[in-house]
């Protein structure tokens, strides 16, 4: 029995998008060839990986408009570094919202001067800081658009005079985002865009070629661009299905429907939590994020008889992060409402049989 799967990532897919996978690796749309061993030089994978980066334009509403889509490899943990070696001349600027952005920041030192302007670390993470100064020789501000240990997410964005930076990693498609606001973006697959093994980058050209050292070949974004995406050998079945999991999205009617779906999903459990006396939110109710949905018991003796609870109804990856304990429950954007449903109801059981 397929299991209700609310894992952090790798996360839940499409049904459908694991149909047309896994009939790829056995043959890839009557080529007679499997996606896993065809070149990636071949007519028939060139045309995944352009039609791939398109779309990813075209869903972020970024077509025609001076931004190139790539699909790279080493996850966004990799660009953290690589942003900043593209970026970062004088002094990158920072905003610590959580795990993830204190490393990104933590990165940037190996290529030059950061400053952290605003963090929440003081306060557990549970908020998203919404004063700071922008240095005057900021050549960039980066921020975490959704934080899935602590489960809060931007909802407004800083609009600042340099190119602003986002690992969206976790919200990316969720929801309508100003995207054209952002120089640079990049984004792990294997939540709301596809299988682990790839990462997404959508970068504005201009903000380009305007560093004095030298970057190694494979993490310039450039050479990525002029070789479109293919400077080596592209994880391609990881690409091929962030391309089958992105035609699902537009099917759906795209970003602005997922989102509809998404704030209905997210207004249900939260609801549940605040309502149900046995659990208790842990991100500050203004930055909850919609993607992943952190929570306590307030009695953490009964811990064991939750658990049990919800393995017995199949749900699978709700355990929180080590560093905050409790709950995540990850509502990505192929999570059907009837596992959410679901969640709830044990929730309510939970109540009435303690």
């Amino acid at each position: 029995m397929k299991k209700h799967n609310f894992s952090a990532g790798p996360s839940i897919l499409p049904t459908e998008v694991f149909e047309k996978a896994s009939q790829a690796v056995i043959e890839l749309e009557g080529t007679g060839l499997s996606i896993l061993e065809m070149s990636h030089r071949s007519k028939e994978f060139v045309a995944i990986m352009e039609r791939a980066r398109a779309l990813a334009l075209e869903l972020a509403g970024l077509t025609g408009k001076g931004y190139q889509a790539l699909f790279l490899q080493g996850g966004a943990s990799l660009h953290f570094y690589a942003s900043a070696l593209n970026l970062l001349e004088r002094k990158g600027a920072y905003i610590d919202t959580g795990t993830w952005a204190h490393k990104a920041e933590v990165e940037a030192q190996f290529v030059g001067a950061t400053e952290v302007i605003a963090s929440s670390r003081e306060n557990g993470y549970r908020n998203i800081p919404k004063e700071y100064v922008l240095p005057k020789d900021a050549d960039y501000l980066h921020i975490t658009t959704n934080n899935t240990i602590y489960g809060t997410e931007y909802f407004e964005y800083p609009k600042v005079s340099v190119p602003l930076v986002a690992d969206m990693s976790s919200d990316i498609f969720s929801k309508e985002m100003p995207f054209d606001d952002f120089g640079l973006i990049y984004a792990g697959a294997q939540k709301n865009i596809g299988a682990v093994g790839t990462t997404l980058i959508i970068v504005c050209e201009d903000i380009l070629g305007k560093v004095s050292h030298k970057i190694p070949t494979h993490l310039d974004y450039q050479v990525h661009i002029k070789n479109e995406s293919m400077t080596n050998t592209p994880p391609t079945f990881a690409v091929y299905t962030c391309l089958l999991t992105m035609e699902w999205l537009k099917k759906q009617g795209g970003v602005a429907a997922i989102e509809v779906k998404n704030k209905e999903k997210a207004r249900l459990l939260y609801e549940e939590v605040d309502r149900n006396p046995l659990f208790k939110g842990y991100a500050d109710v203004k930055d909850r994020s919609r993607m992943n949905v952190v929570f306590n018991l307030v009695d953490e003796s009964l811990s064991d008889r939750f658990n049990a609870l919800w393995t017995e109804a199949g749900i699978s990856g709700i355990k929180g992060h080590r560093s905050v304990g409790g709950y995540r429950a990850s509502i990505y954007n192929a999570l059907p409402i009837e596992s959410v449903q679901l969640l709830i109801e044990v929730m309510q059981h939970f109540e009435k049989t303690v």
